[in-house]
């Protein structure tokens, strides 16, 4: 970007991987513009983030991105208090899990709000701006559960297939600018996540698939910075997509519902905290 960061946004920044990026930005000195749900964990984060650096500006936004009209309402709160974004990290996320018959609707259709509608709001409106300026970087939070579907996760998995689809759209709009978008497209990372999206029991946590919090935010930190298109975190995870391309569909589909299923003999939930996978 010729030039350092000067201010971050970050959803989802309270904990796991967005916390973790807000860490490498104000390391390199940005100021970091910090949304998540919870006032008290973002009070949290960012006592801990000014511990390790004592001179970042840090602003706190608590806010519900889950509700109709919120990333808006954010945006409008930034403009005129806060500099130009050059570097926005969409990274707020929840999921959900088990058969979507016996699902709760509003539930799911909170997801896809929050997921889907926020992230391409919320895009949209700091995009323009970077855009007129000549210079920014976006990075959407992905995953690897959006290059397969993902039965007894349905709507999880075919909201990050959006995003990891819209990033790549974008990215390619954008091709000749000075202006990147990035999808992050980690496998299953360490984080409360898990426990929330009610799979923390699941095969899908055993395996060498799994990352760290902060493992991934440095990939995707280095790799937005470097204006690449996409960024897969772990040898196995990058291995796996490429496999994913060859193997039948229904094999596929079989493979990742046995994932999301209960293992016979659970591990522990996982520890450490965060709002994504």
């Amino acid at each position: 970007m010729n030039g350092r960061v000067r201010t971050a946004l970050v959803t989802g920044a309270s904990s796991g991987i967005g916390l973790q990026i807000c860490r490498l930005l104000a390391r390199d000195g940005a100021r970091v513009v910090m949304v998540a749900r919870d006032e008290e964990r973002l009070r949290r984060a960012a006592r801990w983030i000014q511990a390790e650096q004592p001179a970042t500006a840090t602003t706190l936004i608590a806010t519900d991105l889950a509700l109709p009209g919120a990333a808006a309402a954010l945006n409008a709160r930034l403009e005129g208090d806060i500099d130009p974004i050059d570097f926005l990290v969409n990274n707020a996320g929840v999921g959900s899990s088990g058969p979507f018959a016996d699902s709760d609707l509003a539930r799911e259709l909170s997801l896809i709000q929050l997921n889907v509608v926020s992230l391409v709001e919320l895009t949209h409106l700091v995009l323009r701006g970077m855009a007129s300026r000549g210079r920014g970087r976006i990075l959407n939070v992905a995953s690897a559960a959006g290059f397969l579907p993902g039965p007894l996760m349905a709507v999880y998995y075919a909201s990050k297939a959006f995003v990891l689809s819209f990033s790549e759209a974008l990215a390619e709009e954008l091709r000749g600018s000075r202006v990147s978008v990035t999808a992050l497209c980690p496998g299953p990372t360490v984080t409360g996540f898990q426990n929330r999206a009610g799979i923390d029991r699941t095969r899908l946590l055993r395996g060498p698939l799994v990352l760290e919090a902060q493992d991934v935010a440095a990939a995707a930190y280095r790799g937005a910075l470097a204006g690449r298109r996409l960024v897969i975190p772990g040898i196995a995870t990058k291995a796996m997509v490429q496999a994913l391309r060859v193997l039948p569909r229904g094999f596929v589909s079989q493979m990742a519902r046995r994932a999301n299923q209960a293992a016979p003999n659970p591990p522990a939930a996982a520890g450490g905290v965060g709002e994504e996978l």
